[in-house]
């Protein structure tokens, strides 16, 4: 449409300099324009020409210059400056960005933080401060903001780390028509009234006491529990699997020196086997044989005690040595009662039923 249907950027950087800026590829193609501007009022104008142009793809978006004054008035013209196509007179007050706030403090009274900064020397009316914060465990920041240029908040955990942070905000519509706002001031952290480098490695001491405690009891009970439990397992595991006995412990040279060969064994180990029959005579006929000693003792009979005394003269006989070991040895192919069952021993094999 017409000179004023261009839509321009216009920033007053705290009333020092003025940047002007346009879209250039959208409302002049493939062209390059020349911007002009002028402090004051009347018709008698004095144009000054832009020394200091912004680039977008080598063609001109924008012009950086000084603010020497309240009024403005600027001229986009084509690229020799003879033909206007946009022109517009503004406030230049009324776009003014501030600057971030300086010499910004920190005073904590227990759970109550004041924030404040330098009053700037012009316009402080005109400003309010802007002050946000947040713990570690915050998701979002929490905003407050009040005018220039200090600001009170309590409510804050002395056991919490948080981050803070504070802008100058230019008040709408009173003083600017565009909601311009300063930079943010440099990130802070601060717990309990003491500045830290960031939250991001804070560990609570009360919280860090409590993990080391913690860790601590688990380490003894696990030391006390162990052992019980070692020891009510191999007793369960007693009594649900006993032990079987290996029966080449007892008979080791049995197995070891004659290869299980039981005939070879006996007749190299009469004599144990003999000690053994011996050994493990019945308690009753042992008893039987002590009570007729005894009776004979009494009796001066000599008949039960040349019995007696007939079993040493047996173990030194050779003969009655034999008929012993025939009696334990049965020959090849002969049946042996035991129990309810008749057992067959031959020469090849142990028992055979």
């Amino acid at each position: 449409g017409g000179k004023d249907a261009i839509n321009t950027t216009i920033i007053n950087f705290n009333n020092e300099k003025m940047q002007i800026s346009w879209a250039s590829r959208e409302f002049f193609h493939n062209e390059n324009v020349s911007f002009f501007y002028t402090f004051g009022e009347g018709k008698h104008k004095v144009w000054k020409p832009c020394t200091t142009y912004l680039l977008d793809k080598d063609y001109n978006s924008g012009c950086l210059f000084k603010t020497e004054g309240p009024t403005l008035a600027i001229s986009i013209r084509n690229s020799n400056g003879s033909e206007e196509l946009f022109s517009k007179t503004l406030k230049a007050d009324f776009y003014i960005k501030p600057r971030p706030p300086e010499n910004v403090t920190f005073f904590w009274e227990e759970d109550t933080v004041t924030v404040s900064c330098n009053r700037p020397k012009r316009n402080a009316h005109c400003l309010k401060l802007e002050l946000q914060y947040k713990s570690k465990f915050d998701k979002e920041w929490q905003s407050r903001t009040t005018k220039c240029c200090s600001i009170k908040e309590q409510g804050f955990d002395p056991r919490k780390c948080y981050s803070f942070r504070i802008r100058l905000r230019r008040l709408v519509p009173y003083c600017n028509v565009v909601n311009y706002t300063s930079d943010w001031e440099a990130e802070t952290s601060w717990m309990n009234g003491m500045l830290l480098d960031s939250c991001d490695g804070d560990v609570t001491p009360q919280s860090e006491t409590v993990i080391v405690l913690s860790c601590s009891l688990a380490v003894l009970l696990m030391m006390l529990i162990l052992p019980i439990l070692l020891c009510k397992w191999q007793r369960v595991q007693m009594s649900l699997l006993p032990a079987i006995p290996d029966p080449k412990y007892p008979f080791a040279d049995l197995f070891n020196d004659h290869n299980g060969n039981l005939q070879e064994w006996l007749d190299k180990n009469d004599h144990v086997v003999l000690q053994t029959k011996l050994e493990y005579e019945e308690p009753e006929s042992i008893t039987e044989a002590e009570s007729q000693q005894e009776d004979g003792r009494k009796s001066e009979k000599p008949g039960p005690l040349e019995k007696i005394s007939s079993f040493p003269e047996a173990a030194d006989n050779n003969e009655g040595k034999a008929a012993e070991i025939a009696c334990l040895i049965p020959a090849s192919n002969t049946t042996a009662p035991f129990a309810s069952f008749h057992i067959l021993m031959n020469d090849d094999t142990y028992v055979m039923l």
